[in-house]
Formats: structure tokens, C-alpha cells, sequence
């Protein structure tokens, strides 16, 4: 083989290969991009994206399990025109106590109008509501409830803060008059890899002095990756409850799986 003929093979067959690994590079970093992008999206309560979380938070001493709560919470993103959204978030609780005794809880539902014009802070506001679906007394108050729920974040480089506040009220026999307030803080690093805090602090108004209030510190890290085709998030996280009502467990532990329907 003459040598000018090898030379072009070296050529053709270097050129080729040099094509392959960028073109993988390429793909790699859009992959990486991609799974950034929607990190960020799942931290974003009013992102416009179909999602179904699964979420267990076990509530626990260092002796015993207190309780378990699996939250069922489907996200339905609806347009009502260009210029804002509807985020539908339903929350179906399931509910285990003393290990035995296992129930569903009342559903909550809420309902965020939120503008689609891009700022420096993204909020939402509307009711929620509490739907009477609990199995039992251990489980809910059975009542139906509503009252307003406002959320509001900002997203700045790496980072996405926000919160999320809502009051309840119940009317029935058994009425109920219930806090929630939720920061969440988010640091996104390489791979879609983050780090996270999202405690949530509740306060039951109807109960005695000093027995009101959950407060909660700690944090976790999670990552989102696909299985096929299917992009999913995933995180864990652990809290402590610096104020807690009598009987209560001094600890949190939250897992939570996401399955991702980021639109087309």
C-alpha cells in the first residue's frame, strides 16, 4: 500500500473519530443540561410541569416510630391564556399510627393563579382547600376546610429560595384553625445533583399555649436522572424538631420520589 494511500486512511478514520467523541461530548452536555434545567424546575412549586411526587415523612423518637406519612401529590400545570397559569397541587395523605393502624387522612388541594411573565420573583396565590376523606378520627377531622395560600421564590444562579404559606379553616363539629409555613432553600450542583432545606413548620391555633407549634431544622441533597426515558427526581433529607408538642417525635425523615413530565 502506498504510503500517501495509508495516510488518507489515518486521516478519514482520525477525522471520524474525533466526529464521534464530540458529537458524544455534545450529547453528554445537553443530557447534563437538560437534567439541570429540570432540578430547578422541581424545585419550583409553581414551575408548569406535569409531576407526580410520591413523599414519605416518618416521624420518630429514638425509641419508637410516632408516625408515617406517605403524600400522594400530583401537579397539574393548566393555561388559562398567555399571560398566567392555574397550578393544581393535590396532596392525599396515607396514613400510618402506633404501626398498625393505617388510614387515609383528608385531602388538601390547592390551587396557585401564577403570572407566566418571567421576574425577578415568581409567586402564585389562591385557596386551599381541605376535602373530608379521612378514615377515622386518628387520621383528620373529617371536616371540610379552606382558607388561602400564597407562594413565592426566586431563582438566582445556582440557588432557588422560596416559601410557601397557607391557613385553614374547618367547620363542623370538630374545627380546626391550621398554619403552614414552608422555606425552601436549593443549591444546584454539576450533574443535577443539589443540596436542599424545605422544613415545614405548622401551628394548630386551637391547641393549649406552648403545644401549637412544629418547628423543624435540617436539610438533605437529592439528584434527577432518567430511567428509559422517564426523568425522575429523588431526594432524602432529616430534620429536628426544636419545638414540638408534648408526645411528639423529636425526628424527621423525608424520602421522595418524582416522576417527571416536563412538556414537549
Amino acid at each position: 500500500m502506498k504510503l500517501s494511500k495509508l495516510l488518507s486512511i489515518l486521516f478519514i478514520f482520525s477525522t471520524v473519530l474525533t466526529y464521534a467523541q464530540n458529537d458524544n461530548q455534545a450529547n453528554t452536555q445537553s443530557a447534563d443540561s437538560e437534567a439541570a434545567a429540570l432540578a430547578k424546575a422541581t424545585q419550583n412549586p409553581l414551575a408548569a410541569m406535569y409531576s407526580l411526587p410520591f413523599q414519605n415523612n416518618t416521624t420518630f423518637d429514638r425509641s419508637d416510630i410516632k408516625q408515617n406519612v406517605l403524600n400522594i401529590q400530583p401537579v397539574i400545570p393548566i393555561s388559562l391564556g398567555e399571560n398566567i397559569n392555574l397550578i393544581n397541587r393535590v396532596i392525599i395523605p396515607i396514613i400510618s399510627q402506633d404501626k398498625i393502624t393505617t388510614g387515609i387522612g383528608d385531602i388538601s388541594y390547592t390551587a396557585w393563579l401564577s403570572p407566566t411573565k418571567a421576574s425577578k420573583i415568581t409567586w402564585g396565590v389562591g385557596p386551599v382547600f381541605q376535602i373530608p376523606t379521612s378514615s377515622g378520627d386518628e387520621f383528620g377531622s373529617g371536616e371540610f376546610g379552606i382558607g388561602p395560600s400564597v407562594v413565592a421564590l426566586t431563582i438566582i444562579n445556582q440557588w432557588v429560595a422560596g416559601i410557601v404559606i397557607n391557613n385553614i379553616w374547618t367547620f363542623g363539629d370538630a374545627e380546626e384553625n391550621k398554619f403552614l409555613f414552608q422555606y425552601f432553600v436549593n443549591y444546584n450542583l454539576p450533574k443535577a445533583w443539589y443540596l436542599v432545606s424545605a422544613p415545614i413548620l405548622t401551628a394548630n391555633w386551637n391547641a393549649p399555649s406552648g403545644e401549637q407549634w412544629i418547628v423543624p431544622f435540617g436539610g438533605g441533597a437529592g439528584k434527577v436522572f432518567k430511567i428509559g426515558k422517564q426523568p425522575i427526581n429523588i431526594n432524602a433529607q432529616g430534620y429536628y424538631n426544636a419545638v414540638k408538642p408534648t408526645g411528639w417525635g423529636d425526628f424527621q425523615m423525608r424520602l421522595q420520589v418524582q416522576l417527571l413530565f416536563p412538556k414537549k
